[in-house]
């Protein structure tokens, strides 16, 4: 038995602000927000409320009648009981030091700030008196750009509470301008009873990629939570938990880098957080997540800009620090080599006709590229008057390319034009295009037919030309694929097709014979091989038949040919000319003697 492939843990991605999530309602529990006003209001509208607000207060006003009569039921804002006090589990006013991440993914449909309807986008963030100019990595002419950054920052609540993110567009000459920016209170957060702080993880793991990154372990925020929550609990029994009236189960065991198993009781600890809802008291809490904020420009209100993907990680300074932040830089690309080598064609549709013989053929050779057709076109040399549609080639097709697995895209980095500055990033599918054509000297050459075979999807190739036929390009799910990535190499036939007279229908218009090998850059180094049929690692010249002098070796055909079939017509209509000539001028010699007799009556 194989061992299954592990799952990938994955998080909630908010579509919208954390803010806006309705379980989380806003973190206004218990804080609430209040501008204050200079001087009074004239009524002019909200520029001018605007222009008086000299500061903000945060608390929270309720009048109750005390002690709380029997019948009225209520909780502090922490889902205590008022009759131990109605501020109890409130923290203090005294400042606190912060460790803060700030996670920036990438941005999403930006408005262009450029003429080209692009953008030059980067980041700048603001918290309290510290700031971040990240204006060196600007991403060159995207609306759609990833910025895998991650910025930290030592903070002071409630001073530097407000975290400002903004999206700048990069310019060569002038003042870069502002795309938009998004505005996050990390007070609320912070002191919210959803535990906004660091997000709960799916999974509980002490290595790898969903390693544990808050610095308490499911186990010391579940007795906190009981704590705080004035909540039985939590006990620890047989590989259950019991929270107040819940009980709650999960595995036993850790795995450690070097796989050895330790009992644990985290991942019950674990099970009960992500449940805390169900339990007498409990709200939701918020899981390890990405959000998305709008952005906007302060020139335009309500006109959003586009859209940042991020999350925020705050950590007290007074805990055990934190581990390493999380490496969210953009994957990089791996470079590889295809080799394409053309064998032979076969069943090629022949477009000519002989000039002797006036038999059907064709000057074939097969074209292929991979980024693009103005980027890596490359082509074999013709095989001159095949007859029966076979060609030999003995061809090798050289494509070096970057590929990003995660994405199954090719990564081609080019300038759009003689003038631009930077290089444009562009992401395109991995698939061969293959094309058969037919050479004319004295006019453009002819296409008959084509296959396009993507690298990480297409059918395995059939073993010899007649197995070879178009119920392979099935995209039906009946023909199974392949991955050239797993497989490496592979060798077969393939058929090229073309649309028909009528547009409507596919033909089989010929037949590739091919091998396709994808080797890493480290190997392509270490085997290097030519293009064509150069070193290094030559190919071995074709063996075609002599057909350029066919004609001279079946004289009589090519005679009959000429004269019963290509010029018929005009050997006809030379002959009857010269008939007519002859006429015309045996009349003119013969007339004058035949006219002196008639009148002399000779």
């Amino acid at each position: 038995m194989k061992d299954q492939p592990e799952e990938i843990v994955q998080i909630t991605i908010y579509p919208c602000e954390l803010e806006q999530v309705p379980q989380f309602n806003g973190f206004r529990e218990w804080l609430h927000t209040f501008e204050l006003y200079r001087g009074k209001n004239t009524g002019e509208g909200a520029e001018d409320n605007e222009s008086r607000v000299v500061g903000k207060f945060k608390g929270s006003m309720m009048v109750y009648k005390w002690p709380l009569p029997d019948d009225i039921e209520d909780s502090t804002p922490f889902g205590c009981d008022p009759q131990f006090g109605f501020f109890n589990g409130l923290p203090n006013n005294d400042p606190i030091h912060v460790l803060v991440r700030v996670y920036v993914v990438k941005a999403n449909d930006l408005h262009p700030a450029d003429m080209n309807g692009k953008a030059d986008p980067y980041l700048i963030i603001h918290l309290g008196k510290h700031k971040v100019n990240d204006k060196e990595n600007y991403v060159s002419k995207q609306l759609n750009p990833t910025f895998g950054k991650c910025f930290e920052f030592e903070a002071t609540f409630p001073q530097e509470s407000i975290l400002t993110v903004q999206v700048f567009d990069w310019d060569l000459v002038g003042v870069d301008d502002l795309i938009g920016e998004t505005k996050v209170d990390l007070e609320n957060r912070y002191y919210s009873r959803h535990r906004a702080v660091c997000g709960i993880s799916e999974e509980y793991a002490i290595h790898g990629y969903n390693t544990w990154r808050d610095p308490m372990k499911p186990t010391q925020i579940l007795g906190k939570l009981c704590k705080d929550f004035k909540v039985d609990g939590p006990h620890f029994t047989h590989g259950k938990v019991k929270v107040g009236d819940r009980t709650f189960q999960g595995k036993q065991d850790i795995e450690d880098e070097n796989g050895h198993k330790k009992p644990t009781d985290e991942h019950i600890a674990l099970e009960a957080l992500k449940h805390w809802d169900d339990v007498p008291k409990g709200c939701k809490l918020v899981a390890e997540h990405v959000e998305t904020r709008p952005l906007y420009h302060p020139e335009k209100p309500g006109i959003e800009q586009g859209k940042v993907e991020m999350w925020v990680d705050m950590f007290p300074m007074d805990m055990p620090s934190p581990g390493a932040p999380v490496d969210i830089s953009p994957r990089k690309p791996k470079k590889y080599e295809l080799r394409c080598v053309i064998w032979n064609t076969d069943d090629v549709v022949l477009e000519d006709d002989a000039f002797f013989t006036g038999e059907k053929m064709s000057d074939i050779y097969v074209k292929g590229w991979l980024k693009g057709s103005q980027d890596d076109l490359q082509a074999t040399d013709i095989h001159y008057r095949s007859l029966t549609g076979e060609g030999n080639f003995n061809w090798r097709f050289l494509f070096p390319f970057d590929y990003l697995a995660a994405e199954e895209k090719i990564v081609i980095s080019k300038k759009e034009s003689l003038f631009s500055w930077d290089e444009s990033e562009y992401k395109i599918p991995p698939r061969l295009n293959l094309q058969v054509w037919d050479a004319d000297h004295f006019s453009a050459d002819d296409f008959l037919g084509a296959v396009t075979l993507d690298l990480n999807r297409f059918p395995r190739g059939a073993k010899n030309a007649k197995q070879c036929n178009l119920g392979m390009l099935k995209t039906d799910g009946t023909v199974p694929q392949v991955s050239l990535f797993k497989l490496k190499r592979i060798k077969g036939w393939w058929p090229f097709a073309a649309k028909g007279e009528n547009e409507e229908e596919t033909e089989l218009t010929g037949k590739v014979e091919a091998e396709l090998h994808l080797m890493s850059e480290e190997e392509a180094e270490k085997s290097p091989a030519g293009l064509g049929r150069n070193e290094p690692d030559p190919l071995d010249k074709p063996n075609r038949p002599d057909t350029s002098f066919i004609s001279f070796l079946n004289p009589m055909k090519a005679l009959k040919y000429l004269v019963c079939v290509r010029f018929r017509c005009l050997i006809i209509k030379a002959t009857i000319m010269a008939l007519l000539t002859a006429i015309l001028v045996l009349f003119m010699y013969s007339m004058p003697g035949y006219t002196v007799k008639k009148m002399f009556g000779v």
